[in-house]
């Protein structure tokens, strides 16, 4: 019978486990997780903490017990692997807790280690107010901070995806947050203007932004930044990138790759034959770049994990690659990206250019229509697309789905600008974001409507020392304007064509770019050859300029506007709150751990509903540490969880009752 043996949990190591097991029946599966947790959604650590995910045991996937029951698969928590010998096939392993030391056999061993974060060496760093955010564990004693010391300023040092979502997580528990990140800008995947997005949301927020600044030193009650100055805060938390987790693979000569991950084939097998690996610790293929990437998100790992599972049982799976397709939501703003972004393109050698639409989520008359900011990269010469970035409030995700597949299918602009998708009032316009950023991207490679990026706008000016025409309203314009330029209509455009200079070039600017266009045609019809749009209007202008800032010209930025979260710090009182007093003397408690409305759907007769965030509360009114307790849950995974907290607490004949299902069939 052949052993599977598996290091690493949570996204690939787990599904690893569940594939390899629908697979084969009779295979030894054994998987060995150094922390407490096999298998939860660290993607929703962040949430959990701002209260947008009210229960703690949403996160928990898959326990011991469930992948026992589900998949009988041997898993071994607070086990950490510390040598594998390639010659014996085996692996020794650590119990953390006790110390014990033990060896595992293997045909196919799977790595799926993933990564941990940086820990910058900073003077301070292992003060109690200062956290990380990767585990359950982490999370708890973030939330056990802030309620017990209720810190009233944070320090967030990092402006990435976990970054930014711990602002906002931050802000609703009713902390004035300062985010410091080292880049000039939030999200420096993000090109300039799409950062400037997210920007003016945090703005809004009253979130206080040191961009282009890093920490020296944590103090007690500060942190010092390398320019001398200071950040009064009595919370820290760190999100300053992830490394992965490799001295293991390393220390048993598995090759490295060029980009500092492990190396993997297309199969996701590393230089040993009978070692596989998937996750943050491998670096893999990007798809549009066309050379290997350390690539940590969740996505790709729970499809690597998938592939190895079938491939450590002699499959022959391959990995296609990635498009390190991405996205993040603050507060009300979302923004993401997908494929190449302009600067990486031009830096791989790539001839490509993009150009920036602001259109409609879905169409304007229909309530709940919101601008959809979108930048299409492509090859000049295939006219293939490389990547995209799209931000706004509503239907981001799907355009980034979009053009993921796009790229995924080797689309052109043409193919981009005739797809078929989806139209009615509610979702879509006839042409939406997506067929109109190609329709813009097909004008301007062809020279019928060229444009300017906002990114590309000030030298631009600089070298061409273009008239400057913003045909918005006069009260937009009122409001911000590029100091220098012509506010002018249309209408008076056409009706003095004649008192405009033709030898000089002409650059547009409108609102989003769109009647620019259509005033550019207007000249070009006339005669003037050189006339050029801002693209993305002055949209596009105003939000580079926020994030990034121009250095000689002057474009003004519009003001902030105050917003304000509503204090999630809301507890509902529990139904059962004194279902103690009323207890049978004799007999089992029967515990359901599910959430009210999933006990209210239907439950175990005569069981109680107690929520596992409520557990330890309910269980310190019961005197009697050996009353016979059955808990259950939907699928066993919780209630494993809760037996955990009743034995910690003392209980002594406490049984996991599994899912409802199992239940039921006790009758």
């Amino acid at each position: 019978m052949k052993n599977v043996l598996i290091i690493g949990g949570v996204a690939a190591g787990a599904t690893a486990a569940a594939r390899a097991r629908r697979l084969d029946n009779d295979v030894n599966i054994t998987l060995l997780e150094a922390g407490a947790d096999v298998s939860f959604a660290n993607c929703g650590l962040p949430y959990f903490l701002g209260r947008d995910i009210e229960y703690r045991s949403s996160l928990i996937l898959a326990s011991e017990e469930t992948f026992h029951e589900q998949y009988r698969v041997k898993v071994h928590t607070h086990t950490e692997a510390i040598a594998i010998d390639r010659e014996k096939k085996q692996v020794k392993a650590l119990n953390t807790g006790t110390g014990e030391e033990f060896v595992f056999p293997y045909d196919s061993l799977i790595l799926a280690q993933g990564g941990k974060p940086v820990v910058p060496p900073l003077p301070g760093v292992n003060k109690e107010h200062v956290f990380q955010l990767w585990t359950l564990a982490d999370m708890d004693r973030i939330d056990h901070y802030i309620s017990e010391k209720e810190p009233k300023k944070a320090v967030v040092v990092g402006g990435g995806f976990i970054g930014l979502e711990m602002v906002e997580a931050l802000t609703k528990r009713g902390i004035a947050v300062t985010l410091v990140e080292m880049a000039p800008q939030v999200m420096p995947n993000l090109e300039g203007e799409f950062a400037g997005f997210i920007t003016k949301e945090l703005l809004d927020y009253g979130v206080k932004l040191k961009l282009g600044k890093s920490v020296e030193v944590i103090e007690d009650t500060k942190v010092i930044l390398n320019d001398g100055s200071t950040i009064d805060t009595d919370f820290v938390l760190l999100s300053v990138g992830v490394r992965p987790t490799l001295q293991l693979a390393k220390d048993a000569g598995l090759d490295m790759g060029s980009s500092g991950g492990l190396k993997v084939n297309d199969q996701m097998c590393t230089s040993d034959p009978s070692i596989f690996a998937a996750g943050d610790m491998v670096e893999i293929s990007h798809n549009v770049l066309g050379k290997n990437v350390r690539m940590p998100l969740a996505g790709p790992a729970n499809r690597q994990g998938r592939i190895v599972g079938e491939n450590a049982l002699g499959g022959s799976r391959t990995y296609k690659g990635v498009s390190g397709t991405s996205v993040v939501k603050v507060f009300e703003a979302v923004a993401g990206s997908t494929g190449l972004s302009l600067k990486a393109s031009r830096d791989a050698g790539l001839d490509a250019d993009a150009v920036v639409v602001h259109k409609a989520s879905h169409t304007a008359y229909f309530p709940g229509s919101e601008k959809v900011s979108l930048m299409l990269i492509f090859d000049k010469k295939s006219k293939k697309v490389l990547g995209a970035q799209v931000a706004g409030r509503v239907g981001v995700d799907k355009r980034i789905d979009v053009i993921a597949t796009a790229i995924a299918g080797e689309l052109t602009l043409e193919d981009l600008a005739e797809l078929d998708l989806a139209y009615a009032p509610p979702f879509n316009s006839p042409n939406g974001p997506v067929n109109m950023a190609a329709f813009t991207a097909i004008n301007h490679d062809s020279g019928f409507s060229p444009s300017v990026l906002a990114q590309d706008f000030e030298h631009f000016v600089m070298e061409m020392q273009p008239i400057a025409i913003d045909l918005r309203d006069p009260i937009s314009y009122g409001k911000a304007n590029l100091r220098g330029t012509n506010n002018l209509s249309q209408d008076m455009i056409r009706e003095n064509l004649d008192k405009i200079p033709r030898e000089n070039p002409i650059i547009l600017i409108s609102d989003d770019g769109q009647k620019g266009h259509v005033v550019l045609r207007m000249l070009k019809g006339a005669g003037f050859d050189r006339v050029f749009n801002v693209s993305g209007g002055y949209i596009s202008l105003e939000r580079y300029a926020r994030a990034i800032g121009f250095q000689y010209l002057q474009v003004g930025t519009y003001p902030i506007v105050k917003k304000s979260v509503e204090d999630s710090k809301q507890t509902k009182a529990e139904e059962n709150a004194d279902e103690t007093e009323t207890l049978d003397s004799d007999g089992p408690i029967i515990l359901d751990v599910r959430t009210p409305m999933e006990f209210e759907m239907g439950a175990y007769p005569g069981a109680i509903n107690v929520g596992l965030d409520s557990l330890q509360e309910w269980a310190e009114g019961i005197e009697d540490k050996n009353r016979k307790i059955i808990i259950y849950c939907a699928s066993g995974a919780r209630s494993s969880y809760g037996m955990r907290i009743l034995n910690q607490m003392g209980f002594t004949n406490v049984e996991n009752g599994g899912g409802l299902h199992t239940m039921m069939a006790r009758g």
